[in-house]
């Protein structure tokens, strides 16, 4: 089989598979089967059941994964004229991993992992979910922001622990006795759970001890909360962007090279051809001798 022939057959399947991969009757049916997986998977968690439907609740599984496999399998097919494209896609990958796994020996030996795995596949609900697509792929863009947070964060609370380590272990051992019990308690107090109480002790050790508790809550509550919430924004709108961006539709791909030049030379021979007849009408006749 030469390899223009393979790459026909390539972008054949490929037609094929994708016309049938974007259907909404193909989406429909695998995000049931997903549906019915978390609902094998919940039901499972009944010991009674468990032991009374043991073979048919294994069949079952056999038949989800299954079904899975031969949706992987389709998607795959979609990109047999770019399989690139396929593993450029992150659920892509993550749906190939979650069904691959599952048939590896120490996974179907090891029942925790079965399970996780069986877990991960309710995951993938998410594929078909845009809204919920969005916000995942927006805690991902987060992440990095959020890192950031947390070291301004964990910053914040070394220096105010040490802070109210100084002025009221003596007085407050219980809450301010070392570092570890300062972090707690200002923890708590940067949800204000136990805010009044906290103020209250400290208005009986110093009264000073206000300015401490107001800038603590300033800047832990309503700062660093703040700046948390702008991130996840950031991120949600960037993810919002992204994911209008993908159902754009994707422009036609060009022909093969080799289909190109065989149209231009045939376009070219079309063209000469045309210029002979022309040229042939534009020659002038000889005119008869007396």
């Amino acid at each position: 089989m030469s390899e223009r022939t393979a790459a026909r057959l390539r972008r054949r399947l490929a037609a094929h598979s994708r016309r049938v991969v974007d259907s909404g009757a193909f989406t429909t049916t695998v995000f049931c089967l997903i549906t019915a997986n978390a609902a094998l998977l919940g039901v499972e968690t009944y010991t009674g059941v468990v032991h009374q439907w043991h073979a048919a609740l294994k069949a079952a599984e056999h038949l989800f994964l299954a079904a899975f496999t031969a949706e992987i399998l389709l998607r795959a097919a979609a990109h047999a004229d770019r399989p690139g494209d396929f593993f450029r896609d992150p659920w892509n990958v993550f749906d190939l991993l979650v069904v691959t796994v599952a048939f590896v020996p120490f996974a179907r030996e090891n029942a925790t992992v079965l399970r996780l795995l069986r877990l991960a596949r309710v995951l993938r609900a998410a594929r078909f979910l845009p809204q919920l697509r969005i916000v995942i792929v927006a805690v991902g863009k987060s992440l990095p922001g959020t890192l950031s947070f947390l070291l301004v964060g964990a910053l914040l609370l070394y220096v105010y622990a040490m802070v109210g380590w100084v002025f009221f272990a003596d007085d407050d051992p219980e809450h301010y006795g070392s570092l570890g019990r300062a972090v707690l308690t200002l923890f708590l107090l940067m949800t204000l759970d136990g805010l009044g109480d906290a103020v209250r002790a400290g208005l009986e050790i110093s009264r000073w001890s206000i300015l401490y508790f107001a800038s603590f809550v300033l800047l832990g509550s309503f700062v660093l909360v703040n700046l948390l919430i702008g991130v996840v924004i950031n991120s949600l709108q960037e993810a919002s962007a992204l994911e209008a961006g993908q159902d754009r539709p994707v422009p036609a791909q060009p022909p093969p090279v080799e289909e190109s030049i065989l149209a231009l030379r045939a376009r070219i021979a079309d063209a000469r051809r045309t210029l002979d007849d022309l040229e042939a009408g534009l020659e002038p006749s000889v005119p008869p001798r007396r």
